[in-house]
């Protein structure tokens, strides 16, 4: 028996990771979108400190 044509994957979508370095810490990282010149890129760690700063 088939799938029903679905493909099967769930669904679920890999995101295209992009190498980048936190403009806090200096840390090498990786983010789910294309880094722009001139807007800050933060790692995990430094990402959740700013967001818990709000």
């Amino acid at each position: 028996m088939g799938f029903g044509g679905r493909g099967g994957g769930g669904g679920f979508q890999q995101r295209e990771m992009h190498p980048a370095k936190c403009s806090d810490c200096g840390a090498d990282t990786q983010v789910p979108f294309k880094p722009s010149e001139g807007r800050p890129v933060y790692c995990r760690d430094c990402y959740q400190k700013k967001k818990s700063n709000y």
